[in-house]
């Protein structure tokens, strides 16, 4: 198709239409701009309290993580896209689980290879792709672009769907129909708040990532903090509680995607072989996932924090359900 034969409204129908055949669940625009006050000084807060805990790496690039054209010269659009990742599949009751995300493969190479083919296919050739890999504040141009709200949990909730996406953007040079950005529907609701087993989350306060299970499973390469650690239950790799609770993932249908279908070794995985994995069996069981960033030595960690009391004994299936009780 030729992008001078095409209007702006035109142009932004055939690029949501193009990522729906993607298979993106939803895709809207939204305008490059600086972001808007309140959202940097809430990014500020965040930095000055140091509640990045170990991922120095937020701290930096900060002018660009708040003025999104400083990325890319002459930008002048963000089309924000979906991709839903919620679980068909569950490992059963008191085996050891993960967050959802990370069931499939790298979300990070999917979502940008399937940007990619979408600039391809509506022929642009200055465009520059993301999917958590820049200092782009995803769900703030998610929002932005009216594909739903950034919830109490700080997670984007997409209306009559949940939660359970992963985001992406493609950046582009020429100008587009911007979507309206969403309202927040989460109202007098608390229940990811109340169910965040760390607290990490609280009313009207920032993230502190430091009491986050995600982070300290994932991110945090010392020892799991006791008081963290008793609170893993049986998510050995990031923690899904807050979006488990939320009433608006009753709608979230399991996805489709090939490449975020687990593997069968990895759903037959028992306790005891979690136990006694192997480094080489943990580089076949996760070749190309995003389970990676732990390394094997933080999983070996977290799977230990999980199945054993805090003296050090290995808890069976059987104790750990008396102690339950």
């Amino acid at each position: 198709m030729s992008l001078k034969s095409s209007n702006k409204q035109e142009l932004s129908e055939i690029i949501k239409a193009e990522a729906k055949n993607l298979g993106f669940f939803a895709c809207g625009i939204a305008q490059a701009d600086r972001v808007d006050e309140a959202t940097a000084c809430h990014v500020r807060r965040w930095l000055d309290a140091e509640y990045y805990a170990g991922m120095a790496y937020m701290n930096n690039y900060t002018d660009r993580r708040l003025d999104p054209r400083l990325l890319m010269d002459g930008l002048k659009s963000i089309v924000c896209v979906a991709l839903n990742y919620a679980p068909a599949h569950d490992f059963g009751d008191g085996e050891l689980r993960f967050a959802a995300y990370a069931l499939g493969q790298d979300y990070h190479d999917i979502v940008k290879n399937k940007l990619r083919e979408l600039a391809d296919k509506i022929g642009v050739e200055n465009y520059r792709v993301f999917c958590d890999s820049a200092p782009v504040l995803e769900r703030y141009w998610a929002a932005q672009a009216g594909l739903g709200w950034i919830g109490k949990n700080h997670q984007l909730i997409i209306p009559h769907a949940g939660s359970m996406f992963f985001l992406g953007e493609l950046f582009l040079d020429i100008e587009l129909e911007y979507d309206e950005p969403a309202k927040n529907r989460c109202g007098n609701c608390h229940r990811c708040i109340d169910n965040c087993p760390t607290g990490a989350l609280q009313e009207g306060k920032e993230l502190n990532a430091l009491a986050c299970l995600s982070y300290q499973t994932i991110e945090n390469r010392n020892d799991i903090p006791q008081k963290y650690a008793c609170k893993m239950g049986e998510t050995i790799y990031g923690c899904d509680r807050c979006q488990q609770v939320c009433p608006w993932n009753r709608f979230a249908h399991p996805n489709d995607t090939p490449e975020l279908q687990p593997k069968e070794e990895l759903l037959r995985m028992k306790r005891g072989d979690w136990i006694n994995l192997s480094e080489e069996d943990y580089r076949k069981l996760f070749k190309g996932s995003a389970v990676k960033r732990a390394k094997y030595a933080g999983l070996m960690r977290n799977i230990k924090a999980a199945t054993c009391d805090y003296e050090g004994n290995e808890l069976t299936l059987d104790t750990k359900q008396q102690d339950d009780e």
